[in-house]
């Protein structure tokens, strides 16, 4: 029975992650816009990128995945991707990147702070690095709204470690 048990949880473990959203399977290329709502609802959020749209769907567990719908100018789907990627990530430019690039990346903050002293908004992404860790990615911005520093490590929310030793 206990390797009935371990095959079962290792098949859902190969399984799950080829799952494409918390949506079922995504909407096929060339769908209309309202197809992709149909499919997985209103967005949270609209964005604009020169001539095409994203849609913005926040989701996963603790908020760890966020999907963009791409639409072309025309109004059809280009692609879904999940956007919290530690790749992702790496495409914001320190000193360069805004906050409405940094939205348009990898979406909505799971949560955001204010550092007083150094004068920075702080917005929290929760993610799953590399499908494994549970992480979290600190995004910087200065009173201009330019990204000026990324950190990312453990998500607290998730450790479990007793801290009164």
């Amino acid at each position: 029975m206990k390797t009935l048990f371990s095959i079962l949880l290792l098949s859902a473990t190969l399984i799950l992650p080829g799952c494409a959203t918390v949506f079922g399977s995504p909407p096929l290329p060339g769908a209309t816009e309202q197809e992709v709502i149909t499919k997985m609802g209103a967005p949270a959020n609209r964005y604009r990128v020169g001539d095409q749209t994203l849609l913005e769907y926040p989701g996963g567990y603790y908020g760890q995945r966020t999907w963009m719908a791409r639409l072309g100018p025309d109004g059809r789907l280009i692609a879904v991707e999940q956007v919290r990627t530690t790749e992702r990530f790496g495409q914001i430019r320190i000193n360069q990147s805004t906050k409405q690039e940094v939205l348009q990346m990898v979406g909505t903050p799971s949560e955001t702070s204010w550092l007083s002293l150094p004068q920075l908004e702080v917005w929290a992404y929760r993610y799953k690095e590399s499908e494994v860790w549970n992480s979290i990615m600190y995004v910087q911005f200065d009173r201009s709204g330019i990204v000026r520093k990324l950190e990312n490590g453990r998500d607290p929310l998730y450790d479990t470690s007793d801290r009164r030793r």
